[in-house]
């Protein structure tokens, strides 16, 4: 424990300002899409094309995350549920992913606490609430197998993508393309939270806590859903490291295999 947190630390904390920086940009693109007094809404009065806004805003946020140098190092996990699955697969060390885990929950609150401070009342008004996560109008059962199935779809991509040799550099792209069409497609299900440390961070500020049992259990059983189907594809279920972004030259604190893929790449050539 204690070598990994000497050793480590940095990436804890890139981890906790990543999704800080997250969060704090889905308030505010709430606050601004959503804030009875904001003049977006009263120019753009269609909730489905305020939620393509939003999903289009918050899709390049994760993008830019995931390619910044702090997403290059820690890997731009910003999700235990991402953290979890990549240590079932042997990637993350069990302390690292303890402490990616509690960054990653420090992260969300730390980001919504700071949202709260820069925009006051305008973030605790009922139409924004904090971007809180809650249940559509269908009901929870529904929340809860959305939930599953958009977690199933990111990280199946990710796993994929991430561990395709000519896909790999692509990866923030198509993981940006997901979130900004699960939130205008998928958000009036359940809110789309695909993250614990998301939904956390903004119950936990606003103490709203209503059916989180949902956030808390469907991303984290979608993803590792979607980690056992992938490793049962018959040409492509390795796992070469747990970063979403491994095509730079920052050190990676995983058990790596990346060069591996990038041999084979090399031998594929003619």
């Amino acid at each position: 424990m204690l070598n990994a947190l000497f050793y480590h630390w940095p990436e804890y904390l890139m981890e906790a300002g990543l999704l800080g920086c997250f969060m704090l940009s889905a308030c505010a693109f709430g606050t601004l899409l959503g804030h009875p007094d904001s003049p977006v809404l009263r120019h753009i009065q269609s909730p489905f094309v305020r939620r393509m806004i939003m999903g289009v805003a918050m899709g390049l946020t994760a993008v830019v995350l995931i390619y910044s140098p702090w997403g290059q190092q820690s890997g731009a996990h910003m999700n235990p549920a991402t953290t979890l699955t990549f240590f079932l697969r042997r990637k993350v060390a069990a302390w690292d992913a303890l402490f990616y885990i509690a960054a990653q929950f420090a992260g969300g609150v730390a980001g919504v606490s700071l949202a709260r401070v820069l925009l006051k009342d305008r973030l605790r008004h009922a139409a924004i609430n904090h971007v809180v996560t809650v249940p559509g109008r269908y009901g929870v059962t529904v929340a809860w197998a959305a939930e599953l199935a958009i977690s199933f779809g990111m990280m199946f991509v990710v796993l994929y993508v991430s561990n395709d040799a000519a896909m790999a550099p692509f990866t923030a792209l198509f993981a940006g393309v997901l979130v900004a069409l699960y939130i205008t497609f998928e958000a009036p299900l359940s809110g789309m939270s695909l993250n614990p440390a998301r939904t956390f961070g903004s119950a936990l500020v606003a103490r709203h806590w209503k059916s989180i049992w949902i956030y808390l259990t469907a991303p984290v059983v979608g993803m590792l859903m979607a980690s056992a189907v992938y490793a049962t594809l018959p040409t492509h279920h390795r796992v070469y490291c747990a970063k979403l972004d491994h095509c730079n030259s920052r050190r990676c604190i995983f058990r790596c295999q990346f060069d591996q893929m990038k041999l084979g790449q090399a031998n594929d050539k003619p």
